[in-house]
């Protein structure tokens, strides 16, 4: 079987950027979408320092995260490895972008140009695809190329014709390409003789770019295994040189919030409604607050689609994507709450709730499922939000009802000490394999948010208990502190800390025959705070 494969030979690369342009202009990209790209590393320690120049894109991994998520199915991948988007059937939620660990992926809501609206080049005029507006794009492998070019018999990565524009322009013959599974190919002939590592391999995506940094035969001892892994790296590498660094990412904005905090807050509220009701509690009015929240959160997440017109294609996917499991439950919810809130019926409010809990689970897996942002993927993020959303929905039960019993009360507070110990040990299990930013904004963030939804509200609830006569004002004010605490946790977590997974050598290149390769580095990584 075929699978295409490109080699970046670091020890070639000098950094001119000839395949980026070369590929800018070949797929007439926006002005800021670069689907070819090449960093600028800095390695070492002073006053042993090195440049490292490293091209990237779309790895075309084996094992694409961009493909589980899609809820569209646009998202796919060929017999020989390239990973596709069908810009007919991607509904432009960037959940694929999100996915991706490499960055790889973009998402242009509006026609830009180099020199402004009014200074249309003519290669822009000629190559400018519409259907790419509002839907996720990324390097294709120029796969237009391969296909017309084996259809007339030609070999990709050896005739220029049929191979990617990035590889025929490169000046110093740094990138190669051909077929991986063909032991007798040109790419499977330089890594047979040339040690070489992928990025990023811990994510278990088998990515289809390979970087080569020494040569096989300099380190005899470990003999041709090209997949040797380093030792532990000395220098992390420094700062945001040549936008190695993560950045904060800026697909999911505050609408995509708005909709984790309208579903966690209605999904917990109606678990606190139906509870409630099996003591005697009525259903309504507070069944129909929890439908207003998830009406709300979803309808401020389809504005966020950059093809609203096509949401009903988040519903193609769930064998794999977590938002297609959202989107499916979300139906039979509205109409659960409705029908409990009609028949004032405790049975339906049950099962409201069931569903509603499936439905937070499947919000807070979806949030996990953003491989590209480590503090997503991390797995208690999944119990952190599902904790808040059940805090949030009894924090408004406290805040909206006359009177509480000591077990909704009681029940409050037991929620609010299960997700500061959630928060505590989340944070904890983030350092070291979370960006440095990222911890920096959850610890500067950490105070206000145990002050407002900890140790306030514990204050409170405190003072409501010994002092009863006045619980009735100040249950509602600990349940005020519940809430917004919840609704603050998930603005930072997703608009203020999501800083994605940035890039990563493990080893810079030999600079001269028999010298060996040096020390990798992870910029933005373990460095001091």
């Amino acid at each position: 079987m075929t699978r295409w494969a490109l080699v970046a030979d670091l020890r070639a690369c000098v950094g001119c950027q000839t395949c980026t342009a070369s590929c800018k202009q070949t797929n007439a990209t926006a002005p800021d979408v670069q689907w070819r790209s090449v960093l600028d590393f800095e390695t070492g320690s002073f006053p042993d320092v090195g440049r490292v120049f490293v091209p990237v894109g779309c790895m075309h991994c084996s094992q694409p995260p961009c493909m589980e998520v899609c809820p569209s199915t646009a998202t796919g991948q060929r017999d020989d490895g390239i990973v596709t988007i069908d810009y007919d059937l991607c509904i432009g939620c960037a959940y694929c972008a999100v996915a991706c660990p490499y960055q790889a992926r973009y998402k242009i809501t509006k026609p830009s140009r180099a020199y402004g609206n009014d200074g249309m080049m003519r290669v822009e005029e000629y190559c400018e695809d519409p259907a790419r507006l509002g839907v996720a794009q990324k390097c294709t492998f120029c796969s237009d190329r391969i296909d017309s070019g084996l259809a007339t018999g030609l070999t990709p990565g050896i005739d220029p014709a049929a191979t990617p524009a990035c590889v025929n322009s490169c000046i110093s013959g740094a990138l190669h390409f051909g077929d991986r599974d063909d032991p007798e190919s040109n790419v499977s002939t330089l890594l047979r003789e040339n040690h070489h590592f992928r990025m990023h391999e811990e994510m278990t995506t088998e990515p289809g770019i390979y970087y080569l940094w020494e040569k096989a035969l300099d380190r005899p001892e470990e003999g041709n295994d090209i997949a040797i892994k380093p030792q532990k790296l000395a220098s992390r590498g420094v700062g945001g040189v040549g936008g190695a660094a993560p950045w904060l990412q800026q697909h999911w904005d505050w609408r995509v919030t708005a909709n984790f905090i309208g579903g966690g807050t209605g999904t917990g509220l109606m678990v606190a409604v139906a509870i409630s009701s099996l003591f005697g509690a009525a259903v309504m009015p507070l069944a129909m607050f929890a439908l207003v929240f998830v009406l709300a959160g979803l309808t401020m997440v389809l504005t966020e689609l950059g093809r609203p017109f096509r949401s009903m294609n988040v519903l193609f996917h769930p064998q794999t994507s977590w938002m297609s499991r959202e989107a499916l439950l979300a139906g039979p919810l509205c109409v659960a709450i409705v029908a409990a809130a009609w028949l004032d019926s405790p049975l339906l409010a049950l099962l409201a709730a069931l569903i509603g809990m499936g439905f937070l689970y499947c919000q807070a897996r979806m949030l996990h499922g953003g491989k590209g942002i480590p503090i997503w993927r991390e797995n208690m993020s999944v119990s952190l939000i599902i904790s808040t959303g059940l805090v949030e929905g009894a924090g408004v039960m406290a805040l909206t009802s006359a009177s509480l019993s000591p077990g909704v009360v009681g029940a409050l507070l037991a929620l609010i000490l299960l997700r500061a110990w959630i928060w505590h040990s989340y944070r904890r299990n983030l350092v070291g394999s979370s960006p440095d930013r990222a911890i920096a904004v959850l610890r500067r963030y950490n105070t206000p948010f145990t002050v407002i939804g900890t140790i306030l509200p514990l204050v409170l609830v405190a003072g409501g208990f010994m002092l009863p006569e006045i619980g009735h004002i100040l249950y509602p004010l600990a349940g005020l502190g519940a809430l917004l605490s919840g609704w603050l946790l998930k603005y930072v977590m997703i608009n203020r800390a999501a800083y994605n997974q940035g890039y990563a050598i493990e080893h810079s290149p030999e600079r001269s025959a028999g010298s060996g390769g040096g020390q990798g580095a992870a910029p933005g990584w373990n460095d001091a705070l």
